[in-house]
This record gives C-alpha cells, sequence and structure tokens, in this order.
C-alpha cells in the first residue's frame, strides 16, 4: 500500500506541477494553427540554401506537431515547391519542441532547460537540413501525389477565438492525451522503483548513461510533452543534464515508424543526414551540457518538483484547478470521440452505406451498377462509396492529411478519415484505387485494401 501511495502522490504533484503551462501551451498552439499563416511557412521553405533551412528550422519550434504529424506534413511542404532540406531541417526541429512542451519544460525543468532545448532544436534542424541538400540533394522522393500540407479542419462558421479553443482543448488535446498520460504513468512508476541516486551509485559514467538513454530513446515514441516529466523523474534519481537532454531531443524526434517512412519517401542518404544530426546532436550537447554549464542550473528536488518551481507565482488552489480543468478536458474528449465513432459505425450500417441493396422480384434497377475495370469502379448516376483500411494514422494531423490529399483526386467528392478505427470512406463518381493507394503511401501511411 505504501508504494501505491507514493505513486499516487508522485502523480499528482507532476500533475499539479504541469497543467498550468499544459493548459495554456494548448492556447498556444491554437493561436499558432488558426491565426499563424499557412502562406509565410510556404514562402520561406522553397530555396535549396541555408537560408531556407534556418528560417524552417525557425518556424517549425513553435509549432505543436508530435513525430507522428510532422511527416506528411513535412512530406506535403516538399510537394508544395520546399526543398529538400528545408522539410528534412523541419522534420527534425519541429517534434523536437512546441509551444506545450516547452511551457512544461521550464516547470519542470525550469528556464535554462526549457532555452537549451530550443537552441538544440534549431541547431540540428539547421544542420540535419544542410546536410541533406549536399549528401542527399539528387535522392528520388517517393511524393508525387502528396498534394497540400495537413490543416486542421477548420470550422468556418464559428468565430476565430472559438477555433483556437477547439483546435488547442480538443484535436491538439487529444492527439497527445494518450501519450501525455503513459508518460505521467512511466513517471510515476519510475519516481517508485528507481532508487534514490540509482545513477549516480551504479551508473556514473556520465558517456555511458547517455549512450544508454539514446540506444532506448531513438526505436521508442515519445512525444515532445511526455517526455518531459519521465527526464524531471530520471534527474531526481541521479541522471545527468546530458543524458536527459538525449532522452528529450531522441525520444520525440525519432522512432521505429518515423525512421521507416524516412526512409521509404525520402531515400537512405536523407536519413543518414537525419539520424546523424540528431543522434550526434544529443550527445554532443548533452556532454558539452555536463561539461561546461552550472549544475545549479539544473538541479532539481522533490520539493521544487512539488511546488513547479515558481510556486509563488502560481499557488496551490489554481494548479488543482488547472489540474482538475486538464482532466475534464480529456474525459471529455475521449466522450466525443466515442460519440463520433458509435455514430460513424451506425452510419456505416445503415442502409444508405450499402453498395449493391439486393432487389425485390417486381423492382427493376434504376441506375447503373458499379464496374470492376483495370481497378477502378465507376457509378455514373449517383456516388459510390468505398471504405478502405489505412495504418499509421494516430492524430488529426494523420486525418487532415489523408483527407486533404485525397480529394485532390479527381472524381472524389467526399473523404471521412477515422485514426481511431483505421478507416477511411470515400465517396466520389469515380475511384481510381491505384491512385488512391499511390497517395497514402506517399504520406508515409500504410494501404491495405477495401473493406466495404
Amino acid at each position: 500500500m505504501t508504494i501505491i501511495h507514493e505513486f499516487i502522490n508522485g502523480l499528482i504533484d507532476l500533475l499539479k506541477a504541469m497543467s498550468p503551462y499544459l493548459l495554456l501551451g494548448f492556447f498556444f498552439a491554437g493561436v499558432l494553427k488558426v491565426w499563424f499563416p499557412q502562406k509565410w511557412i510556404n514562402r520561406y521553405m522553397g530555396k535549396s540554401s541555408w537560408s531556407s533551412v534556418v528560417n524552417t528550422a525557425i518556424l517549425g519550434i513553435p509549432l505543436p506537431l508530435c513525430s507522428c504529424g510532422v511527416i506528411p506534413t513535412g512530406i506535403s511542404f516538399y510537394r508544395n515547391g520546399a526543398s529538400k532540406g528545408s522539410s528534412v531541417s523541419f522534420l527534425i526541429s519541429t517534434p523536437q519542441t512546441g509551444v506545450d512542451s516547452l511551457m512544461v519544460t521550464y516547470s519542470l525543468l525550469g528556464l535554462p532547460f526549457a532555452i537549451i532545448r530550443i537552441i538544440v532544436a534549431l541547431i540540428t534542424g539547421v544542420i540535419g537540413g544542410g546536410l541533406t541538400n549536399v549528401v542527399a540533394k539528387k535522392d528520388e522522393v517517393n511524393a508525387a501525389q502528396a498534394g497540400v500540407a495537413c490543416e486542421s479542419k477548420r470550422i468556418k462558421s464559428k468565430s476565430g477565438l472559438f477555433r483556437v479553443f477547439h483546435y488547442g482543448f480538443y484535436e491538439f488535446l487529444m492527439d497527445i492525451a494518450k501519450w501525455l498520460v503513459i508518460g505521467l504513468i512511466i513517471a510515476g512508476i519510475l519516481a517508485v522503483l528507481i532508487p534514490d541516486d540509482f545513477f549516480t551509485q551504479y551508473l556514473d559514467n556520465e558517456p555511458l548513461s547517455m549512450l544508454m538513454v539514446l540506444i532506448a530513446s531513438v526505436p521508442l515514441y515519445l512525444c515532445a510533452t511526455a517526455s518531459v516529466p519521465i527526464a524531471a523523474v530520471l534527474m531526481l534519481k541521479g541522471l545527468s543534464p546530458g543524458a536527459a537532454l538525449v532522452l528529450l531531443m531522441a525520444g520525440p524526434a525519432t522512432n521505429a515508424a518515423t525512421i521507416t517512412v524516412i526512409r521509404k519517401v525520402f531515400g537512405s542518404k536523407t536519413l543518414f543526414s537525419y539520424l546523424g544530426s540528431i543522434i550526434a546532436g544529443a550527445l554532443l550537447f548533452g556532454v558539452l551540457i555536463n561539461t561546461f554549464l552550472p549544475r545549479e542550473w539544473f538541479t532539481l528536488s522533490d520539493q521544487a518538483l512539488h511546488h513547479a518551481h515558481r510556486h509563488e507565482l502560481l499557488p496551490e488552489w489554481f494548479q488543482v484547478a488547472s489540474a482538475i480543468l486538464l482532466i475534464a478536458l480529456i474525459i471529455n474528449g475521449y466522450i466525443r470521440n466515442y460519440q463520433k465513432r458509435r455514430k460513424a459505425n451506425k452510419e456505416a450500417q445503415s442502409p444508405k452505406s450499402v453498395l449493391f441493396k439486393p432487389l425485390a422480384n417486381s423492382e427493376t434497377p434504376s441506375f447503373k451498377a458499379p464496374t470492376l475495370s483495370n481497378l477502378t469502379f465507376s457509378a455514373p448516376a449517383s456516388l459510390t462509396t468505398i471504405v478502405i483500411r489505412v495504418e499509421g494514422m494516430t492524430c488529426s494531423h494523420c486525418k487532415a492529411s489523408v483527407e486533404k490529399n485525397l480529394m485532390n483526386l479527381k472524381n472524389i467528392e467526399i473523404v471521412t478519415a477515422d485514426p481511431k478505427t483505421n478507416r477511411v470512406a470515400i465517396d466520389a463518381t469515380s475511384i481510381d484505387l491505384q491512385k488512391i493507394e499511390q497517395t497514402v503511401e506517399s504520406l508515409g501511411y500504410h494501404y491495405k485494401g477495401i473493406i466495404s
């Protein structure tokens, strides 16, 4: 019971410390998404030059995109005219940070660590993008069908402020909610199971600890925000600041799925530039932090974590209220998603969704049934509906990217993607399965054929 009690108390302390800054970060995420002009991004990403790479890294740092959502965005930017180096710079710098994760970093790890994350994301993004322009400029990119950068589905009839809150506190929140909860639970478990001063007693070799953290972080998925409480707890157990930075860099920026997609879409040389800049940058900056920066900048304590470093600015009641509000928003999001799935399932089972309805003996067909010819369905008199399976969609950015790029295909009228069930419903007068498969695969997702 003591272990469970410690786990719950630690979880509550982390949640109270993070919640005010998470809520503020979600608001800024909504502001960036709704009011930050997309044309600015496209304008400054187009040249194969260092200035374009630097511009892209700067633009990507505050954007609230995780490593799963940044892949289709980067590919679509490339298709819209961005250089390969700019696209890779975006893929490196964006998932490492984000306005929400920077707020949480400040709350749990302090201002120096938040500033360092910005600097490291910028430098590694620029190096990776520049290296790509040099060594992988001629590599063919398999993004021929990618149409436009993914965007959140905007509610045009609502005010801008409504869209800010809808994206920040629903769409984006639900993109990272699962990983945020997992990160908090892992941090709570580590706080209970790992002895105090574990790393100083059993793994006091700092370069070796950084290497071990790197090996564990590269293949795993950790969003930039969820990695912060894990890093904070490990630092309380004696992990060096440099090794914690390795976790905060490699965890969000890389994972097995992202590596596979970049290799498939951009080629081996680009993957080398991408991984090389992240791995080398993580280890190099980790060593620099441990060697040259004062340890006092990164000293944490259980008391400091409990009071979120700035307890005089954030009273206890405000932290508790923020935690309750965050929990309520997450629960509301899951309830809404569940209701949407139920509605979609009912619509899929309704007679309107049936492509071929049996006719009674007295009935005569009033339309020409769809025919299969060279992988193309056609129904001249009305829309044909098919449902395909697409794996790899994990967030609202994935949903928006699939929907917008498939909508660009000829004769397709309506596309509805559901990342939760891996289903994509397509309404069209004529459906070319080959083009659909090419478009889905070019975005980094996996086309698995027709469901119904």
